[in-house]
């Protein structure tokens, strides 16, 4: 047995895992960069053997072995240290010496996903870039039948409405008789989704929360960010800033013993409140912060012991069913704020969407409702709900829509869309047909992680562990010796320029069907695409 080493029935060569390190010995100088940079440590300094004929110059001699020693880069192969292919060590090598590569194969994964019987955990989005929305194309133009704009010489604002809005004839009859209006917000109708002060780092947050009040304060775009189930920080909630975020709870209640305490002292009202029920990527699973990235000031926000898992705890007495948000947790969220916030739930897109929807369209408190479709991104799920539960948000959204269209409520209740907008990088336009099919906004959380904070996770599962708490860029980790690679300031700086980017985009798109003070929100006759049965599924044109 000597003779076959430490070769064990488990035991993986580089051939069989998911991505493989390329090192060129010739260009390595062996600094070291790579091996610290790395964040699963998948590889390490290795002593090598090399083999060297030695040919003489007479023909007298036999020609003889030479062994030679030296160091150099080797893979580890064992599941726990599998190379994730963020590719850290390139960006730092100063001679190009090694690079991450995909395996050819595809069925590299299946020793790594029954490891000690827990099925594979990732974060990150489903591995599959198709997308629907990308195949959509806007088909109306207007050229004489109405006034058609150019974006780029006449000066117009996108803006979206988050609350209940009333027909004109019942809000002229409250305001005469003194009664109670439904809070209204006019926002900008690209929202930062859903996440939470514990799966982001603490220099994300920060980055994100310094563009979004300079794209406020400075552009007079009112952007939103939502901050997910966790709560968010205590100086957060007592700044004058807290107006442009949307607070977000959910079944864990966790972090709202701080904002709860913190109503006294908030010198503004936050945007709207979003009560979670679940989330696309996962429905039902709901969310799952892992013990790697419970610190203790995660932990005390919380109010959690620190090191502890906190998967969304089973749904709460409070949040039963869709009536018992309805009767109990908006009205009191209502209430907690003098009416003045909108209150509206945030479900998971499936084909109850409907039944809840109805509900909502009956009660005057409800301030709109989000969809989150399959293609959303989470911290960490199971690879079996990623992949195989869900609902496609677009075909979600007009039945939505539509159904609305029916009871005659299209104009009073915002629907507000999620899940993968903007996958493969069109977001302008992965937006557009979203707000065409029926959505008052788009809320997007992976697209800005990419643009803002350059994250390197991807949809052919590249890096994607989020969830871990070891995210080489600092994105999602509370290790201050990763999340100190991350400059908030830059991350402001790209989100502010992700933002005008986008506008142009979405202008460029809007001013010529001759919308100039209003987005297009269900104006499917704009839109067109080359499968017979999406046109039929989502009821617009198809075209070919």
């Amino acid at each position: 047995m000597d003779s076959v080493g430490t070769i064990q029935p488990s035991t993986l060569s580089t051939k069989d895992l998911h991505w493989r390190i390329l090192w060129d010995k010739d260009k390595c100088t062996l600094c070291g960069k790579c091996t610290a940079v790395c964040p699963v440590q998948a590889i390490e300094l290795g002593v090598h053997r090399k083999r060297l004929v030695n040919v003489p110059l007479g023909l007298e001699d036999k020609p003889s072995n030479v062994y030679t020693v030296y160091h150099g880069i080797r893979q580890r192969t064992d599941v726990e240290h599998a190379c994730v292919g963020c590719g850290m060590c390139n960006m730092v090598c100063p001679n190009n010496a090694i690079v991450p590569v995909r395996n050819e194969e595809i069925d590299k994964l299946r020793y790594h996903i029954h490891k000690d019987g827990i099925p594979r955990r990732r974060g990150g989005r489903r591995n599959s870039p198709e997308s629907l929305l990308d195949k959509i194309k806007f088909v109306r133009i207007s050229m004489l039948t109405d006034p058609a704009l150019d974006a780029g010489r006449h000066e117009f604002e996108l803006r979206t409405l988050l609350g209940r809005i009333l027909p004109p004839e019942e809000l002229i009859e409250r305001e005469r008789n003194g009664e109670w209006i439904p809070p209204v917000r006019e926002i900008y109708p690209l929202i930062i989704g859903s996440m939470s002060f514990g799966a982001l780092s603490p220099n994300m947050w920060e980055g994100l929360m310094m563009g979004v009040a300079y794209l406020n304060e400075e552009l007079g775009m009112p952007v939103r960010m939502c901050t997910g189930e966790g709560g968010c920080p205590p100086r957060l909630l007592r700044s004058r800033f807290i107006k442009y975020v949307i607070l977000q709870i959910a079944s864990g209640y966790f972090g709202w013993d701080e904002i709860i305490h913190a109503i006294p002292e908030m010198k503004e009202d936050p945007c709207a409140i979003e009560i979670k029920y679940g989330q696309g990527a996962k429905p039902g699973d709901g969310g799952l912060l892992m013990w790697y990235k419970v610190n203790n000031l995660i932990a005390s926000i919380r109010g959690v012991p620190p090191g502890v898992s906190l998967p969304s705890p089973p749904t709460h007495q409070t949040k039963y069913s869709i009536e018992e948000s309805v009767a109990k947790m908006i009205q009191s969220m209502y209430m907690a704020w003098g009416f003045r916030v909108p209150v509206y739930p945030k479900i998971s897109a499936t084909s109850t969407t409907l039944a809840v929807l109805n509900n909502l369209a009956r009660n005057p408190y409800a301030a709109g409702l989000s969809m989150d479709g399959e293609d959303g991104g989470t911290g960490a799920a199971y690879n079996v709900s990623m992949d195989h539960m869900g609902h496609p948000i677009a075909s979600n959204l007009r039945d939505a829509y539509l159904n609305l269209v029916k009871i005659g409520k299209q104009n009073e209740i915002p629907l507000f869309a999620a899940g993968g907008v903007g996958k493969n990088g069109n977001l302008a336009a992965n937006a557009a047909a979203l707000i065409m099919l029926g959505a008052s906004g788009v809320q997007v959380g992976k697209y800005i992680m990419q643009a803002a904070a350059g994250c390197l996770g991807s949809e052919t599962d590249r890096c994607n562990i989020c969830n871990i708490g070891l995210c080489p860029k600092g994105i999602t980790s509370q290790d201050p010796r990763l999340y100190r690679r991350l400059d908030p300031e830059k991350v402001a700086e790209n989100l502010v320029n992700l933002y005008l980017s986008f506008d142009t985009e979405l202008k460029k798109i809007v001013a010529p069907l001759g919308r100039s003070t209003s987005l297009p929100i269900g104006m499917s006759d704009a839109l067109g695409i080359d499968d017979r049965n999406a046109a039929d599924r989502l009821q617009i044109k198809y075209v070919v």
